[in-house]
């Protein structure tokens, strides 16, 4: 396993528990969510933040290859695991948001999978996300947002600090699809729905839609 050489992109025991979360996650429904955010894709596929790789499964053989991006050693590591067993090529390396691989236009789709919620600089990784996509590519993104509701938004706001901190820099309360529309995306699907991966945790805002390089 290659390591990112970045010691603030680790959050091992973080990882150790979203191992644990994510099962939980999709068997409460995560794995439908999944299924929709990669129906109908086909070509080259860049999946950034790739995790340990629960999304591998769910991609249709007309995808010729994934490039799925984990800087996280700990969630690379599984997504390697994962990667072996996949129906389609998946091909794990390391590396983050705010410098992709590849040159300019050179994937048909990027898949976003709870991932820009924890990213540094939201803007600069959805313009990286724009310069890889073809002309007319896809973004596919699946993500938990800020509640449209003011009290349970001002809530969020309150619990991001210690909950970025505990939740591998995880932020809450981000208007991802209000960011994607500002990086010059046109969202051309979306569904908005309650979710929680524990029946012991309040149900949040998630998205699930597609939108289209500018």
């Amino acid at each position: 396993m290659t390591t990112t050489g970045r010691k603030e992109l680790q959050h091992p025991r973080f990882a150790r528990q979203y191992l644990k979360i994510a099962d939980q996650s999709d068997r409460r429904g995560g794995t439908a969510h999944r299924q929709r955010l990669l129906a109908g894709l086909a070509g080259r596929v860049l999946e950034v933040g790739a995790g340990q790789g629960r999304n591998f499964p769910h991609y249709p053989d007309t995808v010729s290859e994934v490039v799925a991006l984990e800087p996280d050693d700990t969630l690379r590591a599984a997504a390697e695991r994962a990667a072996a067993t996949s129906s389609v090529p998946v091909r794990v390396i390391s590396g983050e948001a705010a410098e992709l691989p590849g040159g300019d236009a050179v994937f048909d789709a990027v898949v976003a999978s709870l991932v820009l919620c924890s990213v540094d600089d939201v803007p600069g990784a959805l313009a990286e996300m724009s310069r890889v996509l073809k002309p007319g590519g896809e973004l596919r993104f699946y993500e938990h947002v800020r509640s449209p509701h003011r009290w349970m938004g001002w809530l969020e706001d309150a619990i991001t600090p210690l909950w970025s901190r505990a939740g591998g820099g995880c932020h809450p309360n981000r208007d991802t699809e209000a960011a994607i529309r500002a990086a010059g995306f046109t969202i051309t699907a979306i569904n908005r729905f309650g979710f929680s991966f524990s029946p012991y945790v309040p149900k949040t805002l998630h998205i699930v839609g597609s939108a289209v390089r500018p």
